[in-house]
């Protein structure tokens, strides 16, 4: 019974696997309210039927994958130090920032926020998963014992920050690869106070 149960919920991971992608695949071509059902199943090489299954609105199936991405999103971040009492910035390794990992390996997705007007505010919902977790994940002495620091402001600083570097290289294709960005990411918060003193160069 177990073995059979195991191959349902295969069927069912992989057909919903299937719509996701179909979905996200004609995003790329049309406007999400010209998407059909009929369209989202054909493209998927699926019936109605199934789609009715797991489903009743197209906007269901949106749902969901937001919602998947949300919850891979969160996890990714956290992989540096999911199981660590402790955790110092200065002794991290590029090979531990998963969440460029988690960008390219859902870029139909994030390809969609930059131009897709419907998932725009996934970007503003991005900046707040990221603050948040800035939040509610690190309690960092230094910074709590200084009190010209606003800790929710700083957390902002460092959310906003992040998507900059993520929309660049979405928006470049992602011309580099996410073991690239991760290195860059690792050098620019171990060197931030490095041009602390800047010469301007101001074009007349």
């Amino acid at each position: 019974m177990s073995n059979k149960n195991e191959y349902l919920d295969r069927r069912v991971l992989k057909s919903k696997r299937a719509l996701k992608e179909a979905l996200l695949a004609l995003m790329h071509k049309k406007s999400f309210k010209e998407i059909t059902i009929t369209d989202i199943v054909q493209k998927a090489d699926l019936n109605r039927g199934t789609f009715y299954k797991h489903y009743t609105y197209k906007e269901d199936l949106l749902n969901e994958i937001i919602e998947d991405i949300t919850i891979d999103l969160v996890a990714s971040y956290r992989e540096p130090y999911k199981n660590a009492e402790t955790f110092e910035v200065s002794k991290l390794t590029a090979n531990a920032i998963k969440v460029f990992d988690h960008v390219q390996k859902n870029a139909n997705f994030y390809k969609l926020i930059i131009h897709v007007e419907l998932l725009h505010g996934f970007q503003y919902k991005l900046c707040e998963i990221l603050k948040e977790l800035s939040i509610q994940d690190f309690h960092a002495p230094a910074m709590e014992m200084d009190s010209h620091i606003d800790k929710e402001i700083a957390a902002s600083y460092y959310a906003y920050a992040l998507f900059g570097m993520l929309v660049e290289w979405i928006k470049g294709g992602f011309k580099y690869s996410s073991g690239y960005m991760a290195k860059q990411l690792l050098i620019i918060i171990n060197r931030n106070t490095t041009a602390s003193i800047m010469k301007p160069s101001i074009k007349k």
